[in-house]
């Protein structure tokens, strides 16, 4: 049986983090996106929870630095993914979130899961939509063109079916969340 995690200063960030989860989860199933009254307060309180919580135990800036470097881990990549079209903005700033609350080394494994989400949400469409071959076809024709240095077109058309890729960094991060709590065996390989 795996040991639980002892109670910590860290708790609160973890409870304002599953209720953002669920948050955001729900409103990019229903809308397409996460709205900022859901990421943006949990960036602050990520920053100020930790700053206050490394200041009164006598750690310093350490829990800013902490919050810090996780929201930059979680926001940087998938910033630059949204300014090339490839996801929401929503979808980074909710990585943010997750970084200002967990810290870098939480972030980017929620990131490694949240996009073995997003693949296998992926495949279950093009599967279920029996597009898989055509899809692939259009992606091989744009990695070859890439690798010639041609100017390829971009593999997805108008009609390309679309994931909530918010949803998946959000199972991503919840997955995360379950294994750290629990002390599991990714977390301890890992990090240790």
């Amino acid at each position: 049986m795996p040991e639980l995690v002892p109670l910590t200063a860290d708790l609160w960030a973890y409870g304002v983090l599953a209720i953002a989860l669920l948050a955001a989860s729900y409103t990019d199933v229903r809308t397409g996106k996460i709205p900022n009254w859901i990421t943006l307060p949990c960036v602050a309180a990520g920053l100020v929870g930790h700053t206050v919580v490394g200041l009164a135990g006598g750690e310093g800036l350490g829990g800013l630095r902490l919050a810090g470097g996780g929201l930059a881990i979680g926001f940087i990549p998938l910033y630059l993914a949204w300014r090339a079209g490839g996801i929401g903005g929503g979808d980074a700033k909710m990585m943010a979130a997750v970084g200002a609350l967990t810290g870098w080394r939480f972030t980017l494994a929620a990131m490694f899961y949240g996009f073995g989400v997003a693949a296998v949400m992926a495949l279950f469409v093009m599967v279920t939509r029996r597009i898989l071959w055509r899809t692939l076809g259009r992606i091989w024709r744009f990695l070859y063109l890439a690798m010639l240095r041609a100017k390829p077109v971009d593999p997805a058309t108008p009609d390309s079916p679309k994931i909530p890729f918010g949803l998946a960094l959000c199972i991503g991060s919840a997955l995360q969340l379950t294994d750290t709590l629990l002390g599991g065996p990714v977390t301890s390989r890992l990090w240790s």
